[in-house]
């Protein structure tokens, strides 16, 4: 679930080796600082052959519902966070 770690991700949600990672990146706007996120997407999976642990970018037809949920909960913590900076700026 969400995690913070100094120039690490903000958070990961995982869903049955897909994995939504959301990046919390600091931009100057005008006079003031503003958190803008980035999600990257990724699918783990064993290479039996190599015998190790890889990661790829291409996805199966059945892999688009975990994709889906992993997306959904990583734009909702986005959500929160926004929700949380403009409640605390008021």
């Amino acid at each position: 679930m969400p995690q913070s770690q100094p120039n690490g991700p903000a958070a990961e949600f995982r869903i049955h080796g897909i994995t939504a990672t959301v990046w919390a990146n600091q931009a100057q706007q005008g006079d003031r600082l503003v958190t803008r996120h980035s999600v990257q997407i990724q699918k783990r999976y064993f290479d039996k052959n190599a015998n190790e642990w890889k990661t790829s970018g291409t996805y199966f037809p059945d892999d688009l519902p975990q994709i889906i949920l992993a997306m959904q909960k990583a734009y909702e913590y986005i959500m929160l966070q926004a929700a949380d900076n403009n409640a605390n700026a008021a």
